[in-house]
């Protein structure tokens, strides 16, 4: 048996113009993935297929030329789709190729993904894949019994074997990772000019419970952070090797611990990283550090998300968020005071929902006031604890459409049609009536939003809603801004 050697990371080419309107992201899994392989003994290619903008002939293309023994992707998903089109295509081009699928996805829909394509996928690697990944080539390179795997899936007798699931790793710092393989020049923050923009993880894991999200499954509300020291030290050697001069950190919580996230920053401060860092948390640590708010903005934290969601208390508490509506206006009051840009979403197309409701949810988001908002269509993933709630109301069984912009939930009293109307109007009215408050923002924060409308406008899945019919003093001002300009879209091959 040839000894496996060379091993093929592709992201699948999948797009929803979501977040890839505000810039180009590595996926940052594949960068740890590739440097545990290399650190034990094999060769791993690190192909980004999606940030390419390749199709499949492009990327059969590469297949072909690197002739690798293992193809590996990984599906949320949405992205479930066109990652099995890569894994046939790459038996297609050779049979005896052996195909790997990871991440939350194929870790909950193993029996669903082997039932309807058994012949493209060989092993299927559940929850964090370093060590997993190499125990199983490891293991095939021995002729070994791959039963004795932890963490994954395969068919045997013509059934899913799901190995027992692997503890998580202990020890995040010890972990290698292969800056190197990554193609930097095409990473960039499009807000920001001459921007070389990294994904990094400080912390791994989700202690909280939200009924729409799939971290809490998949961390099984477990939580681990890297030390400060390594954390700050891998911002600096990224910016002192790439040129990196923006970040964002990948984590849901990076702030849980707070004397381990205050380390975090002082270190930032007293090291003068200068690193531009975006971010999400939670509301409620927001509000547990008010008192070192200043300290984010010292440290160049330039951009929060939190998770509002909801703008009733009784949708939170249906989302499990743990948080009341008075807290969320908080926090981002305190974001905004400290001149960092504010970002939240809120999901809509629930089962009650009605077009008054969403009105409803628009002008309270005004209210709150962050700089930026996504209104989000509820998507029913299989393995959320909100799903058998949603499964009598799904409408879309295509998964490449559960992407949080395609409703695929019919409300009661609504149509998928007007789910979708309502939701490209939120996003219409919200920033027609930031742009009319230009005046009322710091000087910063007006640049940020001139650029951030414009690429809303012009290269965002949002761009047909916002250029749409509009008030002709909105006219005006896109036109003094310069926002009805096309931004450049990127090649694809």
């Amino acid at each position: 048996m040839k000894k496996i050697n060379k091993v093929m990371l592709i992201t699948p080419p999948y797009h929803a113009g979501v977040v890839e309107s505000a810039g180009v992201w590595l996926n940052v899994g594949f960068v740890y993935i590739a440097g545990s392989l290399r650190a034990a003994g094999y060769n791993p290619i690190y192909y980004d297929a999606m940030s390419h903008w390749h199709k499949l002939e492009t990327i059969g293309k590469r297949i072909e030329a690197e002739k690798p023994d293992v193809v590996a992707t990984t599906a949320f998903t949405a992205g479930i789709v066109d990652a099995l089109k890569v894994l046939k295509l790459a038996k297609e081009i050779n049979p005896n190729v052996i195909t790997v699928i990871g991440n939350v996805h194929p870790t909950f829909c193993y029996e669903e993904l082997f039932r309807d394509h058994a012949a493209t996928i060989d092993y299927i690697v559940r929850g964090e894949g370093e060590e997993t990944l190499v125990d199983l080539l490891d293991t095939l390179n021995a002729e070994g019994d791959i039963s004795k795997v932890n963490s994954i899936v395969y068919v045997a007798d013509g059934k899913p074997v799901v190995t027992p699931s692997r503890g998580y790793i202990k020890d995040l710092d010890a972990l290698p990772l292969a800056w190197d393989l990554v193609d930097w020049p095409i990473y960039t923050y499009r807000t920001m000019e001459n921007s070389r923009l990294a994904i990094v993880s400080s912390s791994r894991g989700c202690s909280q419970q939200c009924s729409f999200c799939s971290q809490q499954l998949f961390w099984k509300r477990s939580w681990r952070g890297r030390s400060p020291e390594n954390f700050v030290g891998e911002l600096e050697f990224l910016r002192d090797t790439y040129g990196v001069n923006v970040v964002m950190i990948s984590d849901e919580t990076p702030t849980l611990e707070r004397e381990r996230w205050e380390k975090i920053l002082d270190l930032l401060i007293e090291r003068n990283v200068g690193t531009k860092i975006l971010m999400e948390t939670r509301v409620d640590d927001i509000l547990r550090d008010e008192d070192i708010m200043w300290k984010y903005q010292k440290a160049n934290i330039d951009h929060i998300y939190v998770g509002v969601e909801a703008t009733t208390q009784e949708a939170l508490d249906i989302f499990k968020k743990d948080i009341k509506v008075e807290q969320s206006k908080k926090a981002l009051d305190l974001i905004n005071k400290h001149n960092i840009v504010s970002e939240t979403s809120f999901v809509l197309g629930m089962p009650d929902d009605t077009a008054e409701k969403i009105r409803n949810t628009v002008e309270l988001a005004k209210f709150y006031n962050p700089d930026l908002a996504f209104f989000l269509a509820i998507a029913p993933w299989p393995y959320s604890e909100i799903y058998p709630l949603l499964k009598p109301y799904v409408a879309v069984f295509d998964y490449s459409k559960y992407n949080l912009v395609e409703p695929v939930v019919k409300p009661k009293d609504m149509t998928l049609d007007e789910v979708r109307h309502e939701l490209g109007q939120a996003s219409k009215n919200f920033y027609m009536d930031k742009l009319m408050n230009l005046d009322k923002m710091s000087p910063e924060k007006r640049e940020f939003m001139i650029k951030v409308t414009k690429i809303i406008a012009n290269n965002s899945y949002l761009k047909e809603h916002m250029q749409g019919e509009m008030p002709e003093a909105m006219k005006k001002i896109f036109s003094r801004f310069g926002i009805t300009e096309e931004a450049g879209a990127p090649e694809r091959s």
